[in-house]
This record gives C-alpha cells, sequence and structure tokens, in this order.
C-alpha cells in the first residue's frame, strides 16, 4: 500500500461505509439489492451526509471571503507603501503586516478554499471505490466496508443501460459502451453548467464594487473558466458513479449558493441591494448581513415608491 492509498484508507472506509448504510435502508424499504437505482440513490444519500457535515466549514468560508473583500483597500495601500522595494527586509515587513491585517480582519486567503480541500480526499476516496470495482470483483475481493457480494451488485449495476462502474474513456468493447458515452456526456455538462453558473452567479450579484476591483477579481475570472474545462476533460475518465456523486456535489453548491446571495448576501453587493429593496417593500428593517463588522452600518433601506400614499397630517386648529 503506497503512501497516498494510506492515507485515504480511512476515507475509503467511511465513504463505503455511508454508502453501504444507504444501500441496505433502501433494500429495507424494498428496492432491488442489485439495482443500479439503489447504488445511485446510495451515492447521492452520500453526498448529503458529507455537504450537511460541511455546512459550518461553509459558513466560515463565506466569513472569510467577505473578510477577505473588506481588507482590500488596506491591501492595495499595503502594496502601494513597499511597490518597488525587492530587499529582503521590505519584503519580510510587508509579509508581517499582510499577516496583521488578515488577523485584523479575520481571515486568511486558505480558508476561501477550506470546503474544496475537506471534500476532496472524501471525492478521492471514491474515485478510487468506484474504480476498483471491478478488479475487486475479480480478485474475489471487497472495498471498504463494501463485502465482496455488494461489490459484485455494484459492479453489475446499471443505470439507463450504463454500469456504474464504468466510465467514457475506459469503457470501450464493454457491454452498453453506446449508454455509458450517453451517460456520460450529459453528467460531464451538467457538472461544468452547474459549477460555471455557480461561480457565475457568485461574480455577478454578490461582490462588492471593492472586490470586483481588485487583483483577486482576475484570479476569479480566470477559474470561472478553467476550472469547467478542467473537471470537463477529467471528467471521461471519471466512472458513471464519480459522476453522479459530483454532478450532485455540484447541484448541491449552486442551490447553496442562490439560498446565500439571496438570504445571506455580501456587503454592498447588488444582491445586498436587492435584499434590502425587498425588505423595504415589505415593510421590514435591514438587519445586518454576515461578515459585517459590528457597528458597521447596514445597506440602507431605499425610500419608499412614487406613489405610495402618505398618511395626512393634522392641522393646528386655531383656538376661537
Amino acid at each position: 500500500m503506497g503512501f497516498f492509498e494510506t492515507i485515504l484508507f480511512p476515507f475509503k472506509w467511511v465513504v463505503s461505509w455511508i454508502m453501504w448504510i444507504f444501500h441496505e435502508g433502501f433494500v429495507f424499504l424494498g428496492m432491488d439489492a442489485a439495482s443500479g437505482w439503489t447504488w445511485t440513490l446510495s451515492i447521492i444519500g452520500l453526498v448529503i451526509v458529507i455537504r450537511a457535515a460541511l455546512i459550518p466549514v461553509f459558513v466560515k468560508q463565506i466569513k472569510a471571503q467577505r473578510g477577505m473583500q473588506s481588507l482590500q483597500p488596506d491591501l492595495r495601500k499595503l502594496q502601494q507603501k513597499y511597490k518597488g522595494k525587492t530587499d529582503q527586509l521590505s519584503r519580510q515587513a510587508m509579509t508581517q503586516e499582510q499577516m496583521a491585517l488578515y488577523k485584523k480582519h479575520g481571515t486568511n486567503p486558505f480558508a476561501a478554499c477550506l470546503p474544496m480541500l475537506v471534500q476532496m480526499p472524501f471525492f478521492f476516496a471514491l474515485f478510487q471505490v468506484l474504480n476498483g470495482i471491478s478488479s475487486s470483483n475479480a480478485a474475489g475481493e471487497g472495498q471498504g466496508a463494501l463485502s465482496h457480494s455488494a461489490i459484485q451488485q455494484f459492479d453489475e449495476a446499471t443505470i439507463f443501460g450504463a454500469p456504474l462502474s464504468s466510465s467514457l474513456l475506459h469503457g470501450f468493447g464493454d457491454e452498453g459502451h453506446f449508454s455509458v458515452v450517453v451517460l456520460s456526456i450529459i453528467m460531464i455538462l451538467a457538472m461544468t453548467a452547474s459549477q460555471f453558473i455557480t461561480q457565475k452567479q457568485i461574480m455577478s450579484k454578490n461582490m462588492s464594487e471593492e472586490a470586483l476591483a481588485s487583483p483577486f477579481m482576475r484570479q476569479q475570472k480566470m477559474m470561472l473558466y478553467v476550472l469547467p474545462i478542467v473537471f470537463g476533460v477529467g471528467g471521461i475518465n471519471f466512472p458513471i458513479g464519480v459522476l453522479i456523486y459530483w454532478t450532485t456535489t455540484n447541484l448541491w453548491t449552486m442551490g447553496q449558493q442562490f439560498f446565500v446571495i439571496r438570504r445571506m448576501p455580501t456587503p454592498g453587493s447588488p444582491a445586498a441591494k436587492a435584499l434590502a429593496e425587498r425588505r423595504a417593500r415589505k415593510g421590514l428593517p435591514m438587519v445586518p448581513l454576515l461578515g459585517e463588522k459590528k457597528g458597521e452600518t447596514p445597506v440602507e433601506v431605499p425610500a419608499a415608491p412614487k406613489g405610495q400614499r402618505t398618511q395626512p397630517q393634522r392641522k393646528n386648529r386655531k383656538r376661537k
């Protein structure tokens, strides 16, 4: 067992155990143990468990991202202060002041990637489990918490005629290859489209004007197009089961971001202004948004629209 496999071993056991629990639960409800739909729902159940467990991490990610946005003006001043200074003492001083800024705003550049980093070991573990289904079945072995009989059921399970353990790249000559090609392409397109839409919504609706003008935004725009291409190209090597997992988790992320943009938008963003307008129409005061500093003025509620009836003022009558 190599170093990478040793690190992933506990994750493989957890992933396979969660899938097995869901599988047994669906069998208990009357579903066929060898059905591809039973195993598909088990993979979807795995996504729900992992993403629900990551909700506290996701909240920390939002706070970290908004902290990074709020420190951009100070960061630009710091960069101007040390512009053109390349000596070691200046670089060290700039690094120390940057760390002080991160501490002041309660954030760091790595916190924004935390949910992805936490989820990646589970994804790689699932990839190894599903990618090794056929070889484990041929060798009469199990995978993590999955027994050999469960592995055999999964290896023979199909959805729309496509085996869950087959991939677009390595499925040539296998039974149901046409179904594998069609389903893989559909799921790869859904996976990349959902990721693109999620990032596009964040950039167009949930970023303040300062964040849009920052150098960080250029990197975000680049990632907007690079990441879907990377996952799209990599998707041809993913088994159908992994594509189901990744498409489902992308749809979860898209729905989660829609909720955040509508209910907990970034201060100063178009989404925050839209929230203020909705609350104003309902006669509700604007509440502090997630990531706003204490004492910071919330988004102002717009004035009442024209044509709204105003309460008549009582005129003071002169006494006789």
